[in-house]
Parts: structure tokens; C-alpha cells; sequence
């Protein structure tokens, strides 16, 4: 029997992300340094530490919405070729150096123009700043929800498929904005056999998980904690689960969770009341991720041991939801494998083994 994972350990361990923005995980060093660039005068503060406890201070975690609000600044930093790449290329080094293997990366391209480049630029860009660095990294294009572009960046996507885009995305604020009203973006990528996540049961409840599987093709949930709400707890503990949990189980439906940004949101009262463990106990197809590391703060590392410290979690456990990620991923099912086989199983051996008691 190893012992429980530590931070420490747990940075060395083979990690996956799927969820993840660009626009919500700069250093706060950079967010200061490209706002002189641009001449950018909207920030609180240019003191690195002040700036980072900004973004992250509680009352901007109230709800969703005011949560998504601390993204006017970043996304107003990243108007330029030069700081797309920068930005990506400081995110897939700051991911290499938490021990993260595989990533997918997600950035609405449609938030990136008000200084004249055209949506082929900013993904050019992004793939520019990516490629070489750190993990082995997928970029997901994200189309804004409010918006009316989203047939437009499904497009997009498909041009820029083999430079390395791997899906397509819809994200923003749920409410008022379900995922039909983007139906034909979703037709335009099933119809050339590409892959789709979509944000849904975040803010917003089963309604939106519902549409966005069953009537807009949605291979994975991009956070989907919501699902609980079709799910019975009995007064002897037993579980009960409705039909569309049921489905989403049953068709192993990958589950897109981000405990420490769903506290910040509210969608979760804290990591230890946080539904990933029964949703887990339950075998969903559970993924762990950081969705935001600037606005919440942390690192995939940190998230894990987040979950160590609330449901004592194992090694076990942290290698079962790993590879549930990387089985979930939109790379190629045989570079997959080589992953989970090469590189995930022998580094979770390797730390299992070190951490055994003598």
C-alpha cells in the first residue's frame, strides 16, 4: 500500500487536462507586461501579486456571470499576434512544468479581432505559440454563446484541423443561450466527422446537458456537474438516477469537472461537498480539470490534492480519473494509447512504487 499522494508528489505525476482557457490562465506578470504593450490602461493594479489576488478575490466568484467578467482584461491583452503566441507558449510551459502530459487548450477565436487580425491569424498564432512546447497539446475553438458566429468559428476549426485544432466548443453564459440556438455550427462539424465538446450544466441545469447530447452531438461535457440533479440520493444512502444521468452514464459520456472553478462560481459550496466523489463512486466517465488556472488560482497538481485532502484519494484513484481524461481526448486513438501505455501507466507505477512504505 503506497502512501496518500502529496503536492510534491503529485506535480510529478503524469497528469491530463482537457478543459482549460487561454484567456484564463496567464501570469499575472504578463497580463501587466502585454497591457503596456498595448497601451491598455483598464488594469486594477501592475503589481504582479496585487493583480493575481484581483482576479481571484471572493466576490467575483458570487456566480458565473461575475465570474466571466475578469475576462474583459485578458482577452483585452491578446489582441496581437505577438501576445497570442506569447500567451500560449508561456501556457504550454507553465502545463510542462506541472507535470501535465496531454492538454487540450480552448480560446474563442471571435474575442481576439479589435486589433485587426482575422480569425485565421489568431488560430495561426495560438498554433505558432503552442507548437514544441511542453505537453503534446490540442487546441479546441470556442464559439461565444450570445454571439451569432458560431457556423463561422465551426468553420474555423475544420481549416485549421491539421494544425492541430481537435474540436469545437461553445462557451459563455448559459442562461438565455441553450445549445440548439447553435445547432447548424454543430451540424457543420459532424458533417466532417470532427469532434464536439460543449459547456453545459455549469450554471444552468439538465435542460442544457440534454440538448447539448441530444440534439447537438456533444462527445463530451465541458463541465456537466449538473447532472446530479437527476440523481436521487435515498434516506439509506442508496442512488437513484434518472434517465438522462442513466444515458449519461451508461454511454460513458466524459464528464468535463472543474471542482475549485465550480466553488468559485458557486455552482458547489466547497471541494468537500463538490458531487465529483459521488459521481465517481458512481462511475461516471470523471475527468479532472483546472478550467481557469489565473481566476481560480491553481494548477492541475493543485486541483488533485484539492481531492486527496477532501475524499482521501489515492493513487489509485488519481491514475483512474487520469486515464479516463486521456481515453476522453479528441488526439488520435492510437497516439492515445501510446500515451496511457508509454508514458501515464509506468509514471503512476514508478510513483506507487516510491511512495510504498519500506
Amino acid at each position: 500500500m503506497s502512501e496518500r499522494p502529496t503536492l510534491a508528489t503529485l506535480i510529478r505525476a503524469p497528469k491530463v487536462v482537457l478543459h482549460d482557457h487561454l484567456d484564463g490562465g496567464l501570469r499575472p506578470q504578463t497580463v501587466i507586461e502585454l497591457a503596456a504593450d498595448a497601451r491598455y490602461a483598464g488594469l486594477p493594479t501592475n503589481d504582479p501579486g496585487e493583480l493575481s489576488r484581483w482576479f481571484t478575490r471572493a466576490e467575483a466568484r458570487s456566480s458565473l456571470d461575475h465570474y466571466l467578467g475578469r475576462f474583459a482584461h485578458t482577452v483585452a491583452v491578446m489582441q496581437s499576434a505577438e501576445s497570442l503566441r506569447r500567451v500560449a507558449a508561456e501556457c504550454a510551459e507553465d502545463l510542462a512544468t506541472d507535470g501535465v502530459v496531454y492538454a487540450e487548450i480552448r480560446f474563442a477565436p471571435e474575442l481576439h479581432l479589435s486589433a485587426g487580425l482575422s480569425l485565421d491569424a489568431v488560430v495561426e498564432a495560438v498554433a505558432d505559440g503552442i507548437q514544441g512546447r511542453g505537453p503534446t497539446v490540442g487546441l479546441l475553438l470556442t464559439a461565444m454563446r450570445h454571439a451569432a458566429r458560431s457556423s463561422e468559428i465551426a468553420e474555423l476549426a475544420l481549416r485549421h484541423r491539421d494544425r492541430g485544432v481537435v474540436g469545437f466548443d461553445i462557451a459563455g453564459s448559459e442562461a438565455g443561450n441553450p445549445p440548439t440556438r447553435h445547432l447548424d455550427a454543430f451540424q457543420v462539424a459532424a458533417k466532417a466527422n470532427f469532434h464536439i465538446t460543449i459547456h453545459a450544466g455549469e450554471a444552468f441545469g439538465l435542460p442544457s446537458i440534454w440538448e447539448a447530447v441530444q440534439l447537438c452531438g456533444a462527445e463530451r461535457l465541458g463541465h456537466g456537474v449538473r447532472i446530479v440533479d437527476d440523481i436521487t440520493v435515498g434516506p439509506d444512502g442508496s442512488f437513484a438516477l434518472g434517465r438522462l444521468a442513466s444515458f449519461i452514464r451508461d454511454r460513458r459520456v466524459p464528464l468535463e469537472l472543474c471542482p475549485t472553478s465550480n466553488v468559485d462560481t458557486g455552482a458547489a459550496r466547497s471541494i468537500a461537498e463538490h458531487p465529483i466523489d459521488m459521481l465517481k463512486r458512481l462511475r461516471f466517465r470523471v475527468t479532472v480539470n483546472t478550467d481557469n488556472r489565473l481566476m481560480s488560482d491553481i494548477t492541475m497538481s493543485r486541483e488533485l490534492a484539492g481531492l486527496v485532502d477532501a475524499f482521501g484519494y489515492g493513487w489509485d484513484d488519481i491514475e483512474w480519473m487520469t486515464i479516463n481524461a486521456m481515453k476522453s481526448a479528441f488526439w488520435p486513438f492510437d497516439q492515445r494509447l501510446k500515451i496511457i501505455n508509454g508514458i501515464i501507466k509506468p509514471g503512476f507505477a514508478a510513483l506507487k512504487w516510491e511512495t510504498a512504505p519500506a
